[in-house]
C-alpha cells in the first residue's frame, strides 16, 4: 500500500485587525499550507473560531479551514453540527471539523462550568459526535445517551462534503484516542493534558515512546478502518535551525527532559530544512503520522518544508 501524502496546516490564533487576518490566510495558502486551524480558549488572545475560519473562508479560494478543536463542552453538539454545516456549506466544501473533550481547566472555571471527570468529558463527546453524524445525515433521526437527548430532528443545512465533512478529533490517553480512532477520520496525537493544564508531565507523555504507543491505542479503536486514518500532529516545539541542540537545550529543563528527548518528542520538529525533511519522511515510515501542523508564529519557517513535501 502506497504510503499516504504529507499535508501541511498552520494553527492560527489572533490578528490586530481583518485586513492582518486575511492577509494571513491568504499568505498561508500560497504557502501550499492545506489548511488553517483555529483553538478554542477563552482566557487568552484567541479570536473565536467559528468565526475566525469563516471569515479566511472567505478570503481564500483553496484553503481549507478547521477547528483544532471546538471544547464539546462549551456548546450544544447539535447548534455545533448546525454552525459547521453551514460552514462547509458556504466554503463550497473546505471544512474539517474537529471536536474535543475539553481539556483547560481555567477555561472551565472562568465560564463556571462543571469540570467533570475526564471519563464523563469523553462519554459526553462520543455522544456528541453520534449527534454531529446523525445532524449531517439524510432525513431525521432521534437519539437517547446519558447527556443528550434528540427527538426526530433533521439538521438543517447539510454540509456539501459528503457524506460529512472530515471529522478531527485529537487525544492523549488511552480513551479518548481509542474513542478517535473509532470515530475520526484524521486523529491529533496530543500530550495528555489530564491535570488541566500544560505541564512537565504533559510534555513526558510525548516523548518518542510514549507517541507510538498513543498510535497503537488509535489502531486499537479503529481495527480494520486504521489504514484510513489520516494521523496528524501538531508540533508545539518547532523550529528550522542550523543548531538543533542548542535550541533543545533552551527549552528543555522547562520540561525536565534532556535536549535529546526533546528532539526525539512526538510534538518537536527542529533542525535544518533537510533535517526536518528527514525527520518527517522517518516519522511517515515509524508512526504514519503525515498530517503536520505548525503555529502562526514559524510557518513562513517551514515553508519549504511544504513546498518540498506536500502531496508527496
Amino acid at each position: 500500500m502506497a504510503a499516504r501524502k504529507f499535508r501541511f496546516g498552520v494553527q492560527a490564533t489572533k490578528a490586530a485587525s481583518a485586513k492582518e487576518w486575511r492577509e494571513r490566510a491568504l499568505r498561508i495558502e500560497a504557502l501550499g499550507y492545506s489548511t488553517l486551524f483555529m483553538p478554542d480558549h477563552f482566557l487568552d488572545t484567541a479570536l473565536a473560531p467559528m468565526v475566525g475560519i469563516s471569515v479566511a473562508a472567505g478570503a481564500t479560494e483553496r484553503l481549507r479551514i478547521g477547528m483544532l478543536v471546538l471544547g464539546n463542552d462549551y456548546k450544544h453538539p447539535a447548534v455545533t453540527a448546525k454552525e459547521a454545516a453551514t460552514l462547509d456549506l458556504l466554503s463550497d466544501g473546505r471544512l474539517e471539523f474537529g471536536l474535543g473533550a475539553g481539556w483547560m481547566r481555567t477555561d472551565y472555571d472562568a465560564l463556571g462550568l462543571p469540570y467533570d471527570s475526564p471519563g464523563t468529558r469523553i462519554e459526553r463527546l462520543g455522544e456528541a459526535i453520534a449527534i454531529v453524524k446523525g445532524a449531517w445525515s439524510d432525513g431525521p433521526f432521534d437519539f437517547a445517551g446519558k447527556h443528550y437527548r434528540i427527538t426526530n430532528y433533521d439538521g438543517i443545512p447539510k454540509p456539501v462534503q459528503r457524506p460529512r465533512p472530515p471529522i478531527l478529533i485529537g487525544g492523549g490517553g488511552r480513551r479518548l484516542l481509542r474513542l478517535a480512532g473509532r470515530e475520526a477520520d484524521i486523529v491529533g496525537i496530543n500530550p495528555n493534558l489530564r491535570a488541566g493544564a500544560i505541564t512537565p508531565d504533559a510534555v513526558k507523555t510525548s516523548l518518542a515512546a510514549q507517541t507510538a504507543e498513543k498510535i497503537g491505542w488509535v489502531r486499537e479503536g479503529a481495527g480494520a478502518r486504521f489504514a484510513e486514518i489520516e494521523l496528524q500532529i501538531r508540533y508545539f516545539l518547532s523550529a528550522i535551525t542550523d543548531d538543533p541542540r542548542r535550541f533543545a537545550s533552551a527549552v528543555a529543563p522547562n520540561f525536565g527532559i534532556t535536549p535529546e528527548e526533546a528532539l526525539t518528542s512526538g510534538i518537536s520538529l527542529v533542525g535544518t530544512v533537510d533535517g526536518v525533511c528527514e525527520q518527517l519522511e522517518r516519522r511517515r515510515e515509524e508512526w504514519g503520522v503525515t498530517y503536520i501542523v505548525v503555529g502562526e508564529d514559524n510557518f513562513e519557517q517551514f515553508a519549504p518544508v511544504v513546498a518540498r513535501l506536500a502531496g508527496h
